[in-house]
C-alpha cells in the first residue's frame, strides 16, 4: 500500500475541517464571475450564467443589526436584479441575527454533506475509458452532458432559443476552459462514447477537492461514476495532494457510495436560497 504525500503528513497546524473548508472557499473562479465587498458581506456574480446558484450569490456576511441586514437586502436586490433567485452561502461565522432574518424572509435552507478521505481508497472500479478534456470535441461533449444534467436539475429551467443556442455553448465552454488548467476535467466513456463527467483540482494546502460528478441517466449503475472517482482520487495523489474533500447532497445516495470507497463525513456547509417566477 502507498504512503500518503508528504504534504499531508506534514501539514499545517490548523485543523483538517478548516483546511477542508479554505480548499473548497479556493476552488478556481471562473471567467467572467465577479467578487466585490459591499454592505458587509462578499457578492458573487457572472452575469452569463444568472440562472446558477454557485454563480450568483452572498457570502461571508457579517450584517447583523437590523440597519445593517436592511442595507445588504436593498444591495441585493440592486445587483441581482432580474434574477430568478436571492441565494446565500452560511457558515460557522455568520451571524445568528442573520440567519434569523432569511428564516423570517421565508428562505429554504439546503444542506451541503462535506466528506473527505484522508486513507487509500477502497474498491476496484469497473475498466472504463476515462480522459482528461483537451481537445474542441472533449470541450463539446463536456457541454452536451452539461446540459443534460441541467434539465435534469432544473425541468423547469428556460429553454435557449435555437439563435442564441452556440453562443451560451460558447460562453459556457470557455468559462469552465478558463480554469482549465489547474482544474482538470474528466470523460468517462461507455459504449463508445463520453457518458459521464467529473472535476479535480488541489489547492496550495495539499487538499484536493473533487466537483460536480454526473451520469448520463441512461447509463447509471455502469459503475462509471466510480471509475472517475478512482481516477481523480489517483491523479489527485500523484499531484502531491493528501486529503480529497467532496461535497455531496446528504439526502441523495451518493453519499454511501463514496463512504463505502473511503470517505468520511467531515463538515456540513449550507445555503439559503429563494426563487421567484
Amino acid at each position: 500500500m502507498s504512503k500518503l504525500p508528504i504534504s499531508y503528513r506534514n501539514g499545517p497546524s490548523d485543523t483538517l475541517t478548516e483546511r477542508v473548508d479554505r480548499a473548497i472557499d479556493d476552488f478556481p473562479s471562473y471567467a467572467g464571475e465577479e467578487r466585490f465587498e459591499a454592505e458587509g458581506a462578499i457578492f458573487v456574480r457572472d452575469r452569463s450564467i444568472p440562472d446558477k446558484y454557485y454563480a450568483n450569490h452572498v457570502e461571508q456576511v457579517t450584517a447583523s443589526t437590523l440597519e445593517e441586514i436592511a442595507r445588504l437586502r436593498d444591495r441585493g436586490e440592486v445587483e441581482y436584479e432580474g434574477y430568478r433567485h436571492r441565494c446565500f452561502y452560511v457558515d460557522c461565522d455568520t451571524p445568528t441575527e442573520f440567519e434569523a432574518w432569511l428564516l423570517m424572509e421565508g428562505y429554504q435552507r439546503s444542506d451541503s454533506l462535506v466528506m473527505v478521505l484522508t486513507g487509500e481508497l477502497r474498491g476496484t472500479p469497473k475498466p472504463h475509458k476515462i480522459s482528461l478534456v483537451e481537445t474542441d470535441a472533449d470541450w463539446l461533449a463536456y457541454y452536451d452532458l452539461i446540459v443534460t444534467a441541467d434539465r435534469e436539475s432544473d425541468s423547469g429551467a428556460p429553454q435557449v432559443g435555437d439563435g442564441r443556442a452556440s453562443d451560451a455553448r460558447d460562453q459556457r465552454i470557455a468559462m469552465l476552459q478558463s480554469v482549465s488548467p489547474p482544474v482538470r476535467y474528466w470523460l468517462a466513456y461507455a459504449e463508445g462514447g463520453p457518458r459521464a463527467f467529473f472535476s479535480s483540482w488541489t489547492s496550495t494546502d495539499g487538499i484536493a477537492v473533487l466537483d460536480d460528478l454526473y451520469t448520463h441517466p441512461d447509463y447509471r449503475r455502469r459503475g462509471l461514476a466510480t471509475a472517475l472517482v478512482h481516477h481523480c482520487v489517483a491523479d489527485s495523489r500523484a499531484r502531491d495532494a493528501g486529503p480529497v474533500a467532496l461535497e455531496t447532497d446528504p439526502s441523495d445516495t451518493p453519499k454511501l457510495m463514496y463512504a463505502a470507497m473511503g470517505f468520511r463525513p467531515l463538515s456540513v456547509s449550507y445555503e439559503y436560497l429563494k426563487t421567484f417566477e
